[in-house]
């Protein structure tokens, strides 16, 4: 029985995977840094160890999986060199591991995490399906006929993988640590989309996505006239949105999301194409479609007083502005108070002035501190010159975040790739205390 050994195991992609294999019976342990992270609790609740890290952890007859943020030159991986221990990384694994399924891909700069949940939870009303999901939830289903998992661009680490499907969301010029420029982005894409064995499912609003090509049909989704399947009759309410998909022009059915915003119209195309290409029950879909209760750390609420806070990954300027236009769908009578923290120095200096712009468009915007990566150079870039280019933004520090009181009755969205949800955790506190 090999044991499968976690480097650095509280990853969100390698958590989700340690979940995936422990529910298929496999034997699974992992490593990591003593710091509490939210996904944690999953493994937790499986029962799967969790270690400090340690070469002593490495046993004969173990397979490690290596986390992407870990060198070869970590205490583990070496020890597993010196006994002969296989290390596989772990999109290398995945990569391997999907083959045994009809697997998807979700891809794109943007949605991918929330698009994969929301595909796994319609696709599960048909068949046994196993997800691997960005938000750091996985499930594994021994029979399972289709296996829908995120595949990120960063580093082209996705080129590890050959999918039946890809579903492709949109590109966009992200990780400017990584990539020089857009059309580099679009190339990583393009060789993805070589790889993919049955169909590509692509947004085609999207001016990149509409150049690329694949071996296998391209269906596209959108607004548009042009796409496959298109969104017609969009009814926006505070409770969701409701719309009809027409089919090559012909009106398919209508559906509705408990969702706000034109990227969850969007996000639900895609699931609504693939279905179709699949030929999964309408009834199902639409079913399943109203009962998505939505990923981690997307648009995830709470009410605290006549307060609702928000707790979102939006990192980029797109993803800013979807997640504000989404709160005003949902709140139009409410003050909506932007708290950002920008991840990594890289990507705040390439889009300083779009996060300006984005950020604008909430009533009132917090600045915290630059989220920093290991992987950078500190230049002379600081959460001033952002401040500099938004009227009335203010900075907010943890220890202080009583400042946010005064908003009464207002949306509080606390937004960011680092450790943004220390600052709401920090303004719990405030008001409980």
């Amino acid at each position: 029985m090999t044991v499968y050994h976690f480097v650095g195991i509280k990853g969100t992609g390698m958590s989700a995977l340690a979940q995936v294999l422990h529910d298929m019976n496999y034997t699974v342990q992992g490593s990591d840094v003593e710091k509490r992270f939210f996904t944690q609790k999953a493994l937790e609740e499986r029962g799967i160890p969790i270690l400090p890290f340690n070469k002593e952890n490495i046993k004969p007859g173990y397979t490690v999986i290596a986390g992407n943020a870990f060198p070869d030159t970590h205490e583990e991986i070496q020890a597993a060199y010196e006994l002969d221990v296989p290390v596989i990384r772990y999109h290398r694994f995945l990569g391997e591991f999907l083959q045994k399924f009809t697997s998807i891909a979700v891809t794109g700069a943007h949605g991918k995490t929330s698009t994969t949940g929301l595909l796994a939870h319609v696709m599960q009303g048909a068949y046994p399906t196993s997800y691997l999901i960005g938000d750091g939830s996985g499930k594994g289903i021994e029979e399972s006929k289709y296996f829908v998992f995120e595949a990120c661009e960063y580093r082209r680490h996705f080129l590890a993988y050959s999918p039946d499907y890809a579903i492709m969301t949109n590109i966009d010029f992200d990780h400017p640590d990584y990539f020089a420029d857009i059309d580099d982005v679009f190339q990583a894409f393009q060789e993805m989309a070589l790889q993919v064995k049955k169909g590509i499912i692509a947004c085609g609003d999207d001016e990149h996505l509409q150049k690329i090509q694949a071996k296998v049909p391209v269906l596209f989704y959108g607004f548009g006239e042009d796409n496959d399947f298109q969104a017609r009759n969009i009814v926006k309410t505070t409770e969701g949105t409701s719309f009809d998909v027409f089919v090559r022009n012909t009106f398919f059915a209508s559906f509705e999301i408990p969702r706000h915003g034109d990227h969850n119209v969007l996000n639900a195309l895609a699931v609504i194409a693939l279905c179709h290409y699949e030929e999964i029950d309408v009834h199902i879909i639409q079913e399943r479609l109203k009962t998505f209760q939505g990923v981690k750390r997307r648009f995830s609420e709470k009410q605290l007083g006549d307060q609702i806070l928000i707790d979102d990954y939006a990192h980029h300027p797109t993803e800013i502005v979807a997640t504000i236009d989404a709160a005003k769908q949902k709140y139009p009578d409410r003050e909506i108070v932007a708290i950002f923290q920008p991840h990594t120095y890289t990507r705040t200096q390439a889009f300083l002035h779009e996060f300006a712009a984005s950020l604008q468009r909430a009533d009132q915007v917090y600045l915290c501190d630059i989220f920093g990566s290991a992987r950078e150079h500190y230049g002379k870039l600081s959460i001033q010159d952002l401040q500099a280019k938004i009227p009335n933004a203010r900075l907010i520090q943890e220890n202080d975040t009583s400042v946010l009181k005064q908003h009464q009755h207002a949306v509080l969205i606390f937004m960011g790739a680092g450790d943004i949800q220390k600052f709401q955790e920090a303004y719990e506190q405030t008001v409980h205390s």
